[in-house]
Order: C-alpha cells, then structure tokens, then sequence
C-alpha cells in the first residue's frame, strides 16, 4: 500500500489529535509528545507500506489505517501506558468533530436498504480470504427487525497486532465501535465477544434506537 490516499489523508486528519490527547489524556510532557509523533510519522508510513493493496470494494481500509496510526504512536511512546489508559486515549485521539461528522452521517443511513445491501455485499466479498489484513463478516439480521449483527470470523487488526507486538491494545480499538454508535445517534451498540479477547468470533450489534 502506498503512503497517498486514505492513509495520508487520516494522518493529516488525525495527528495533532493523537498527538494533543498524549498529553491531555497519558500525561506526557508536550516535547515528549511532539517528539513521538515524529518518530510515529515514519513508523506509520513504514507500516502502511508493508501491507497489500485492498480491493475496490473492501469497506474496511478506514479501519486497518487507523490501527496502523495507533500502533505508531504506542510503539514510539517510552512509556507504555495501560491498555484502559490506551483505550481513553484512542476514544479522545479519534472522536474529533470531523469523526462525529462522519458517525451522524452514518447513523441516518442506518437500515436501509442501501445499508442492508452493503452488509450483504460485504459478506459475499470474504476479503479477508484473500488479504489478511482484511476482515470476513456474516450478515445476520435480527429475527424482531430490531436491528442486525455483523459476525466476524477474521479480523485485520488483530492479524496486524500481533505482527507488530502489541496485540495487547486491540481492545482499545474494539471499544471504539460503542463510541461511534452513540454518536451515530440511531443505534445502540451491543456485543458480546470479540476475537481479540479470545472469543469465537466478533459479535457487532446494531438495535434501532427508541428512546
């Protein structure tokens, strides 16, 4: 994957986020922060170069890229901080007022027709098959209409993780998934594993909202 796009335009996005949050939300000191932000430039460009181009269709390239730019900053941070600490950070990094944009914008095409055909798209695709660093979904509709459940069985962050060391965090990135529901302002967020805490698979559960 090259270093232009989507990766290059969520590092200009989303940098000085990442960057003021180590110091609002970690405790690091500003030069400290500015320096690994500097050293996670690189890193990030070093990462994103390393994995395979995704397919036209494969709606999940946003979310590779993001873990990339997080595992940039945390493999560059002198101090690890705690994965809690981490997950406050990642919530406070992203959920800047662009991402809460983007969530609105999502939550009002929530269940329809448009949405549905996309889940089902993205099923039948099984990138993951083919790129690792991708993901493999089951669309499974709820029998109430109240909503549906996304199944992973393969997840590109987890895969990507692991390679680089610090697995360990995934579940900051998993947490982010009730962030932008509710800020999606339509659905409330429901699961019960993840793959990243040794469930069977990843449960995503989108119910209506009615209240």
């Amino acid at each position: 994957m090259k270093y232009v796009g989507m990766p290059a335009g969520m590092w200009l996005l989303f940098h000085r986020s990442f960057r003021k949050n180590m110091v609002t939300v970690l405790g690091f000191g500003e030069r400290e922060a500015r320096e690994t932000e500097r050293r996670a430039k690189q890193r990030y460009r070093e990462i994103i170069a390393g994995l395979p181009s995704f397919e036209k269709d494969d709606r999940f390239l946003m979310n590779i890229v993001n873990c990339a730019m997080l595992a940039a900053f945390y493999l560059n941070m002198e101090c690890k901080p705690s994965v809690e600490h981490m997950t406050a950070y990642y919530e406070k990094a992203m959920m800047t007022g662009v991402m809460r944009a983007f969530c609105r914008m999502g939550g009002r095409r929530k269940f329809t027709k448009k949405d549905t055909e996309g889940m089902q798209a993205t099923e039948r695709l099984r990138a993951a098959d083919r790129n690792p660093y991708s993901w493999n979904m089951e669309y499974l509709p709820y029998a109430d209409g109240s909503g549906y459940e996304a199944r992973f069985s393969h997840c590109g962050i987890c895969t990507l993780m692991k390679e680089l060391g610090c697995f360990e965090i995934v579940p900051a990135m998993c947490h982010l998934d009730y962030s932008m529901a509710k800020a999606g302002g339509t659905t409330d967020f429901v699961r019960k594993f993840t793959l990243a805490s040794g469930g069977p698979y990843c449960d995503c559960g989108y119910k209506r909202r009615t209240k």
